[in-house]
């Protein structure tokens, strides 16, 4: 009996474990999808932010754009276009209308033939027409403006004489500043395809002066081209690998006899700035002064001797003292003709320069001076 309840204990824990594992289980899963709604949210939020963000810079781009003097003036000049045609056109049409209501399509024609002409003028600008033709039609678009200007001044001199003049005025101003608009664009046009034209005269005056004096090059880089696929070498690139085989250089300009002459004037600045400062300045010089540094003897004080001499110095030469037995010390050496090395050629030289009073220089070693 004891057993059956033991193990019924065990199973009533084991129930209960497998209970609060399942329970822990759950919350952690809630944790977690309470963890990853978190993180989408401000995934969200942080996107809306970017993309607010890359909106209004988008926006404060195309107002910059728009904003150009160019732009103003244009759009600005249009503005003004539309305003005189709205203004003109009322006092027209009651004009004609009052004559006559078959009259009504006069103004709409008489109005349209101003800025129609006006629009040829931007045509004839734009394909570069005789001037004649130009002309032409900025006298019929005048022409249609100021009789306009004359109807509406009519009608509004029934009026008042400021409503006249403010009539005839706003009637001609459109024609005009659309004139004046697209005067100031060919002037811009003008500047540009000037400054195109003197680029591209001075680019051939270069091509028929490089092909004059290197014309075998030319000849070989024209091969290069038709020999490669179309559009797929460029003259320049062909130029280059052309003065290369002829010259053996990818620097166009340079040739063998410019590279020597280079060097040999490297070589004379070298050798200038060393005689000037007395010590190598070049590459080599320095290489060799720290491979093959000068011999200590060379370097000595002047009035040194060469050879060390043999003899100890005074202080240390040892006393006449009479040894016992009453047997006398030998005499000290005396130099004699041969017995010591003869002094180098170099070290003649430097005696004979200060000797002769001029600055010492420190002895040369593979033909530099160090």
């Amino acid at each position: 009996m004891s057993s059956w309840f033991e193990e019924r204990r065990a199973d009533k824990a084991a129930d209960a474990e497998r209970l609060r594992e399942s329970k822990a289980f759950e919350a952690k899963l809630r944790r977690d999808e309470r963890r990853k709604d978190r993180e989408e949210q401000r995934e969200i939020t942080t996107q809306k932010r970017r993309d607010r963000a890359q909106r209004r810079a988008a926006r404060a781009a195309r107002r910059e754009k728009a904003l150009t003097p160019g732009n103003v003036y244009r759009k600005g000049t249009l503005a003004l276009v539309a305003a005189s045609a709205l203004a003109s056109l009322p006092a027209q049409v009651m004009h004609f209308v009052k004559v006559s209501l078959m009259l009504l399509p006069l103004p709409l024609a008489l109005e349209g033939s101003a800025w129609v002409m006006a629009a040829g003028v931007a045509y004839a600008d734009e394909r570069k027409l005789p001037s004649w033709v130009r002309w032409l039609l900025r006298g019929l678009s005048m022409g249609a403006a100021g009789y306009a200007a004359r109807i509406n001044y009519t009608y509004g001199a029934e009026t008042s004489a400021s409503v006249a003049w403010g009539l005839a005025g706003v009637t001609v101003m459109g024609p005009l500043v659309f004139e004046v608009r697209q005067w100031v664009t060919t002037l811009t046009f003008d500047a540009a395809e000037k400054k195109r034209r003197a680029e591209e005269k001075a680019r051939a005056k270069h091509e028929r002066k490089r092909k004059k004096d290197h014309e075998d090059v030319v000849k070989l880089a024209d091969r290069l081209v038709s020999a490669a696929p179309f559009g797929k070498l460029a003259f320049e690139d062909a130029f280059r690998t052309a003065w290369e085989i002829f010259y053996g250089t990818e620097v166009p300009g340079m040739t063998p006899a410019l590279h020597a002459h280079q060097l040999a004037a490297r070589k004379d600045l070298a050798a200038a700035m060393d005689a000037a400062n007395g010590s190598p300045v070049s590459t080599r010089g320095r290489l060799l002064q720290l491979l093959h540094p000068a011999p200590s003897a060379l370097l000595s004080a002047p009035g040194s001797s060469q050879v060390a001499s043999d003899l100890p110095p005074a202080s240390e030469r040892p006393q006449k003292t009479p040894q016992k037995g009453g047997r006398k010390m030998p005499p000290p050496h005396r130099r004699t003709k041969g017995d010591s090395v003869p002094f180098s050629s170099v070290a003649r030289i430097e005696a004979a320069l200060e000797r002769g009073g001029s600055p010492r220089r420190i002895a040369a070693v593979n033909g530099h001076q160090h």
